[in-house]
C-alpha cells in the first residue's frame, strides 16, 4: 500500500461521508483544485487504496434493525472444521459478513436483525446449527459511527 498524505487521508474520509461528493466539493474540502483532485483520487482506485463505491441500502423506515456482532470459536482449528464451518456460513444470507479470525474467537460475523426477538429467532435455527461451534458470543450495536451524521466540532 502507498503511503497516504494528508490530502489523501482528507479525501478518504471525506469519500468515506459521501461517495457521490461532486469532484468540485471534494477538492475544496480537501484544499486542491478540482483536475489535481481527481488526478488523486485516480491514483488512490489505482494503487487499490479505494477498491470501489457502494450504496447502503435501508428499508426507508425509521428503524433500520440491529446490527449483531458474533464471535465464534470452534471446537477445534483444523481445515476441516474451518471448511464445514465456511460452508455452511455461506448457506444462510442473515450472515452478511465472515471473518477468519486471529486471538481469541476464530471467526467474527455480523448479522442485521430487526430485533432482539428476530437475533433470538437468527441464534435458535441458524448460528447454533452451525458445525464444530465452541462459543458463540454476541453484542449488539448501538450505531454505526461512520455511517452516522457526524457530530458538529466544537
Amino acid at each position: 500500500m502507498p503511503s497516504l498524505d494528508a490530502i489523501d487521508r482528507g479525501i478518504i474520509r471525506a469519500l468515506r461521508a459521501n461517495a457521490r461528493v461532486s469532484n468540485a466539493r471534494l477538492a475544496e474540502e480537501v484544499g486542491l483544485s478540482p483536475s489535481a483532485c481527481l488526478r488523486r483520487v485516480q491514483l488512490l482506485e489505482q494503487d487499490g487504496v479505494i477498491r470501489g463505491y457502494t450504496a447502503i441500502i435501508g428499508s426507508g423506515a425509521v428503524e433500520e434493525g440491529i446490527a449483531v456482532m458474533i464471535q465464534i470459536t470452534l471446537e477445534r482449528q483444523t481445515e476441516d472444521y474451518f471448511n464445514r464451518f465456511e460452508l455452511a456460513v455461506r448457506r444462510h444470507p442473515e450472515i452478511k459478513e465472515c471473518y477468519l479470525m486471529t486471538g481469541d474467537a476464530d471467526y467474527f460475523l455480523r448479522v442485521e436483525v430487526e430485533s432482539a426477538a428476530d437475533f433470538e429467532r437468527v441464534h435458535k435455527e441458524i448460528l447454533s446449527a452451525l458445525p464444530g461451534l465452541a462459543r458463540i458470543h454476541s453484542s449488539f450495536s448501538i450505531r454505526n459511527v461512520l455511517q452516522s451524521k457526524r457530530p458538529k466540532a466544537s
